[in-house]
């Protein structure tokens, strides 16, 4: 009797998770499998199918193009990750001392990631127009500017601009991870330290960001992967350019897969950064490992 109940209570537990199986291999397993099919192929995706092995692979690894692509995009995630920390974090440790109102301060600052990112763009778009634009006309009559700047004909204005934009729209939620991490970190730890003389920064040092280091990894690997691959904002605001400066990868298959119709090439691409994104969440789930042991 035992061993029947023990075989329908198992049986059981493999009905209740079909559909997340289902669910899963639906929209990763399959995808991902699909693409990785693809990259191997010349194709328009409809009647042509040549199979030409690794192929794409090979000439990515020597396009500078391509290359030039990563380099940018790691450029963009890596300011774009470190600014969400410095302003994310900062928020986080005052909203974490007791003052008023910080509830209605915390809505107020999760504002920008409840926007969809076409808002945001569209909306930063108006801002930094140098006709029209609001930006232009207060620094005009600040006396700062002697004549409207077109902000984003500049390489480095461009990159600036799309980084200050992404960073505007993506400090929310390291705001929200790193307030919750803090929420849990005993407060009897800082009683003590202040007994013993700790000043703030001090007891911020040895106590807060030890106590966080688990949740920043975590969110370290979110955050790089989500900018890394980012193409919304960048794409809205500057369409790559000027002459290249902001085009990230994520742009570099776009214009692959849709402008040149280079499915094949566009997906080795996308494997690519798939295998860069995996090496990188390997290399932070090591270090945490490591801190922890």
């Amino acid at each position: 009797m035992k061993s029947a109940f023990k075989k329908r209570e198992s049986r059981s537990g493999y009905f209740f998770t079909l559909p997340t199986l289902f669910v899963v291999f639906s929209l990763i397993i399959y995808p991902l499998c699909y693409g990785i099919f693809i990259s191997t192929q010349r194709t328009n995706l409809i009647s042509e199918w040549k199979f030409v092995g690794l192929r794409y692979y090979k000439s990515l690894l020597t396009d500078p193009d391509f290359l030039s692509s990563i380099r940018i995009s790691l450029t963009f995630a890596f300011f774009v990750v470190l600014g969400n920390f410095l302003v994310g974090l900062l928020l986080a440790v005052i909203l974490n001392q007791d003052i008023r109102y910080s509830n209605v301060f915390k809505v107020i600052l999760m504002l920008p990631w409840l926007l969809p990112e076409v808002v945001v763009a569209l909306i930063w778009k108006w801002l930094f127009n140098p006709t029209y634009g609001l930006i232009n006309f207060i620094l005009n009559n600040l006396g700062i500017i002697d004549s409207d700047v077109s902000w984003f004909d500049s390489s480095f204005s461009a990159m600036a601009g799309v980084i200050f934009i992404a960073i505007w729209k993506g400090y929310p939620i390291v705001m929200i991870m790193m307030l919750a991490g803090m929420k849990n970190i005993p407060k009897e730890r800082y009683e003590a330290a202040a007994i013993d003389g700790a000043t703030r920064l001090q007891q911020f040092r040895h106590i807060t960001l030890p106590g966080l280091k688990p949740i920043i990894v975590v969110t370290c690997i979110l955050e790089t992967a989500w900018w890394f691959k980012h193409f919304t904002i960048v794409w809205l605001m500057t369409n790559g350019g000027p002459a290249g400066a902001t085009r990230v990868v994520s742009i570099d298959i776009y214009q692959q897969a849709f402008g040149n119709f280079e499915f094949g090439k566009a997906a080795a691409e996308s494997v690519i950064i798939l295998i860069i994104l995996l090496s990188t969440s390997y290399v932070y789930s090591k270090v945490l490992r490591d801190e922890n042991e």
